[in-house]
C-alpha cells in the first residue's frame, strides 16, 4: 500500500510542522527578552509624551527639563556608588551619609577654617576612603553582614556630621565650586548633569569591557565559583566598598556645589530613592544585574513621574509614597527576573 506517503497523512504531518515548532519559541524568547530589557525606557518616553501634552506650559518647557536633569544628577551619582557593592552581593547603607559627611567637610574646612577648596576636597575624599576601608575590613575580615556594618557606620557618620556642624548649616562656600557645578552650562543644562553622565559611562565601561568588571559580576553571582576560579573575592568586595565611598564623596562635593552649603542632614534623603533606582535599574537594559545605564534611566524615570504628579497638584508627601512603592515593586521584580533567568540558564 502507498497510502503512507499520501500528502496530509499522519506520517507527513510532523515533518511539515517541525520547523515552525523549532523556530517559534526562539523568536518569542528573543522578542520577550528585548521587550523586558527596554520596557522601562519605553515607559519613561511614554510618560514624557503624555505629560508634555497634558501640561505643555510647564512640563514641556526646557527650563523644567534642565531642572530635572541637573537637580537629580546627584541621585544618579549616589545610586552608581550603591550598585558597585551591590554587584558583589553587598549592601552599603552608608553611601548617603558619606555623601553628607563629604559635603560637611568641604563646607567646614572652606568656610569656617578658610582652607583652599582643593585641599578641602582632598580631605573629604580621604575621609571617604577611610570609611570605605573600615566598612570593607569589618565585612571581609570579620565576616560581619554588610547591612549591619554599613547601618552602624551610617549612624556614626551622622553623629560626626552633627558634631562638626554643631547642628547648624554651613553657608558661603567658595563660588568657584558653585560655578563648576551649577552655574556653568552647556545647551542650557548645568555641568552637574554632565558629570553624572560621564560617571555613568565610566561605570558602564568598567563592568562591560574590563576584566575587573567581569570578575566583580562573577563574584556577585557565585562567590564559591569565583574562589575556585582563583579570584580574590574578599579583596574585590573590600575594593568595591572603598570605591563606593569615594563615589559617594564625589556626590557630596557636588551637593556643596549645587547648594553652596551643607548641614547635619545633608544627603540623608537620598538613600531610599537610590535603593529604589538601583533595583529598578536592574530590571532594564541588562535585566537581572545591576548596571549603569539601567540605573541612569531608572533615576530619571522615577524623578520624571514624581515631577509630573507634582505639576498635576500632588503634595510633597507623594514622592515618599512613590519611592517606597517603587522600591518594593522593583525588588520583587528584580528577584523574579533573576530567578527566571537562573532557571533558563542565563
Amino acid at each position: 500500500m502507498t497510502t503512507a506517503s499520501t500528502p496530509g497523512s499522519p506520517s507527513d504531518a510532523p515533518a511539515e510542522k517541525a520547523p515552525k515548532a523549532v523556530r517559534a519559541p526562539g523568536s518569542q524568547r528573543r522578542f520577550a527578552g528585548v521587550l523586558e530589557a527596554y520596557a522601562l525606557p519605553m515607559a519613561w518616553v511614554a510618560i514624557i509624551i503624555i505629560f508634555s501634552f497634558v501640561k505643555p506650559e510647564t512640563f514641556a518647557q526646557w527650563s523644567n527639563v534642565s531642572s530635572i536633569l541637573s537637580s537629580n544628577a546627584i541621585l544618579v551619582v549616589i545610586t552608581l556608588a550603591l550598585i558597585i557593592p551591590l554587584t558583589t552581593g553587598d549592601f552599603d547603607l552608608s553611601v548617603a551619609s558619606v555623601a553628607g559627611l563629604s559635603a560637611v567637610i568641604v563646607a567646614h574646612l572652606n568656610v569656617n577654617l578658610e582652607w583652599p577648596m582643593s585641599v578641602a576636597i582632598l580631605c573629604a575624599l580621604a575621609a571617604a576612603f577611610l570609611i570605605g576601608l573600615i566598612n570593607g575590613g569589618l565585612i571581609v575580615l570579620l565576616g560581619i553582614e554588610s547591612l549591619i556594618v554599613t547601618l552602624g557606620m551610617s549612624t556614626i557618620v551622622t553623629g560626626i556630621m552633627l558634631w562638626v556642624t554643631d547642628a547648624r548649616t554651613v553657608t558661603g562656600v567658595d563660588q568657584s565650586l558653585v560655578d563648576m557645578v551649577i552655574r556653568n552650562r552647556f545647551l542650557g543644562i548645568p555641568f552637574l548633569f554632565y558629570y553624572a553622565l560621564i560617571l555613568t559611562f565610566i561605570v558602564w565601561y568598567v563592568f562591560q569591557f574590563t576584566p575587573l568588571g567581569q570578575r566583580l559580576l562573577v563574584a556577585g553571582r557565585n562567590r564559591d565559583v569565583a574562589r575556585l576560579a582563583g579570584m580574590r573575592v574578599g579583596l574585590m568586595r573590600w575594593g568595591a566598598m572603598v570605591v563606593a565611598s569615594l563615589v559617594a564623596a564625589l556626590a557630596g562635593i557636588l551637593i556643596v556645589g549645587l547648594s553652596g552649603s551643607a548641614g547635619p542632614s545633608t544627603g540623608l534623603d537620598y538613600l531610599l530613592p537610590a535603593f529604589a533606582a538601583a533595583f529598578l535599574g536592574s530590571t532594564t537594559i541588562k535585566p537581572g544585574r545591576f548596571n549603569a545605564w539601567g540605573t541612569f534611566i531608572a533615576v530619571y524615570f522615577l524623578v520624571t513621574g514624581i515631577t509630573a504628579l507634582q505639576l498635576m497638584g500632588a503634595k510633597t508627601f507623594v514622592q515618599y509614597l512613590f519611592y517606597g512603592t517603587a522600591l518594593i515593586l522593583a525588588v520583587a521584580l528584580s528577584q523574579h527576573i533573576k530567578r527566571r533567568r537562573l532557571k533558563q540558564g542565563f
